[in-house]
């Protein structure tokens, strides 16, 4: 028998070759969704940042929002319905329905018309706060979501000069105080998730069954704050059906790194009954609270319903409540039905790319000294640096849950799928870009979870790491500096011809 000499035997067919293994590092470690980052040791310098944040969103959203002093687009319902719940207690029955949302968001704009009185500034006022609030919440929730205040900064910021939540934040309209609500809620639900798995990490031995977590008081906020959310738009609802649904999905996480035996049957045990109060009962009450005006008024809208309409098939309901029952049943059926076209109207679809904004003021006739045409145009549009990558963002959002298993992008999906991905259902009824709102500081994170991996992980190599972060700094200067451009087109300043033509990038915003 022949006997191939060693150096000859790799090369001949007959012998089979044995396969090299490749050595090929990941650059990012595959992580469980049950194990999440700590924070880092920076507390004085994070809350430095946010309040620097929340300084300047507030200067900037301030600046000018006195005009114009007429009521532009939809606060032509809004202040006016303040203005009465001032006044009464209730918006005023008037036999149409025009009154189609819950009371809370409108009661925030009363008090700015209480402290300044009905004027552009009083009802726009609150709006201000609220929109500088979410700027100082998110930067705090992405802070906590990646264990990172620099991404944590890139969130607050790229929220800070985004167009949309910006002339959302000088405006009388509902949609900022209900993104500012979920987005507290939210966060409430993230240190809830953090202080429950510490507790059970403390525990030790948890036995087989786990043992009795006791009150919640973070749950039980963001219960309150759902419920305060739904109280300003109904679309509120969606964030706290998933994100209730999410909480539980912690708390098995938590168990099952406990190493509990049965963790969803502990986690129903020890976890479903408190989240049946603070995540049902508590936002129900809370919502029925901000109808307080509502009960106490006897000429509210639909107020006497059921005195009217005596025969029930439920005689033992209070008539106040089958009077609410019955409103919120015209109210269902406004919405669902809404379909008459409009100028602005737009898609979810197209909402990805601020496709279609909606013009908000352009007084005609206006000339400088010298007779030449002056423009005046207040554009609800998105910074287009920055919305332009939501799509590729949540593409590689999706990749980083299957790939990595990254517990800080979960909640960032469960967000883009409540306050996206919903409207889908109903996709005949008129809607707008601004419902964008609620979701927006969710797409806004994707873009700070893709500069995390832009900017590389710790321990990559120096070079890398400067490379990414002059990359993930320069981005965001770049939106920042697409804001100011926009900025005379957000505020309304005065623009010739040919430098407002220079703002309107596609005819789809004429």
């Amino acid at each position: 028998m022949a006997v191939l000499a060693p150096g000859r035997a790799e090369h001949d067919p007959r012998v089979p070759r044995r396969p090299v293994p490749r050595r090929r590092r990941p650059p990012f470690p595959a992580r469980r969704l049950d194990v999440v980052p700590p924070l880092p040791d920076d507390r004085r310098t994070a809350w430095t940042i946010a309040a620097a944040l929340g300084a300047l969103a507030l200067t900037l959203r301030l600046w000018g929002i006195g005009y114009p002093r007429d009521l532009v687009f939809d606060e032509a319902y809004y202040p006016p319905e303040a203005r009465e719940l001032l006044t009464w207690g209730f918006e005023y029955n008037r036999g149409y329905s025009f009154i189609v949302h819950p009371p809370l968001g409108k009661w925030l704009i009363a008090v700015g018309e209480q402290l300044f009185g009905y004027n552009s500034f009083g009802w726009r006022f609150p709006s201000a706060v609220a929109g500088s609030i979410a700027v100082v919440l998110l930067f705090r929730l992405a802070r906590r979501l990646t264990g990172s205040t620099l991404v944590g900064l890139f969130a607050g910021v790229l929220l800070l000069v985004d167009g949309l939540q910006f002339t959302l934040s000088r405006i009388g309209l509902l949609d900022v105080f209900l993104q500012v609500f979920v987005l507290a809620a939210v966060a409430c639900l993230v240190v809830d998730r953090d202080v429950v798995r510490a507790r059970v990490r403390a525990a030790g031995d948890v036995g087989a069954t786990g043992f009795r977590l006791g009150p919640r008081g973070w749950r039980i906020a963001a219960g309150v704050l759902f419920g305060c959310a739904c109280a300003v738009k109904w679309s509120g609802v969606w964030f706290l059906a998933f994100f209730a649904v999410l909480s539980l999905f912690w708390d098995r996480s938590a168990w099952r790194a406990a190493g509990v035996p049965r963790p969803t049957r502990t986690a129903a045990r020890r976890g479903l009954p408190g989240a049946l109060w603070a995540l049902a009962a508590v936002p129900v009450l809370t919502y029925l609270a901000s109808f307080t005006g509502w009960f106490l008024g006897e000429t509210s809208q639909g107020r006497s319903w059921a005195q009217r309409n005596p025969e029930t098939a439920f005689p033992w309901v209070p008539d106040a409540l089958r009077s609410l029952w019955h409103e919120h049943a015209e109210w269902l059926r406004f919405h669902s039905s809404l379909s008459s076209p409009h100028p602005w109207e737009s898609g979810p679809w197209s909402w990805l790319v601020t496709g279609r904004p909606i013009l908000l003021w352009n007084p005609q006739g206006l000339t400088d000294a010298d007779g030449e045409q002056v423009i005046r145009y207040i554009l609800m549009v998105g910074t287009p640096t920055l919305w332009f990558l939501f799509a590729p963002a949540t593409i590689w959002l999706v990749w980083r849950i299957a790939a990595r298993r990254d517990p800080a992008v979960v909640p960032v999906a469960v967000g883009i799928a409540a306050g996206w991905l919903t409207w889908f259902l109903n996709p005949e009824r008129t809607m707008f870009i601004f419902y964008m709102a609620p979701v927006l500081p969710f797409f806004v994170l994707a873009v700070a979870l893709l500069l995390q991996d832009v900017v590389g992980r710790p321990g990559a190599g120096e070079w890398r790491r400067r490379a990414g972060l002059v990359a993930a700094c320069g981005y965001v200067a770049i939106v920042a500096a697409t804001f100011a451009f926009f900025w005379p087109v957000l505020t309304g300043q005065p623009l010739s011809y040919a430098e407002w033509v220079q703002r309107m990038w596609f005819p789809s915003w004429f």
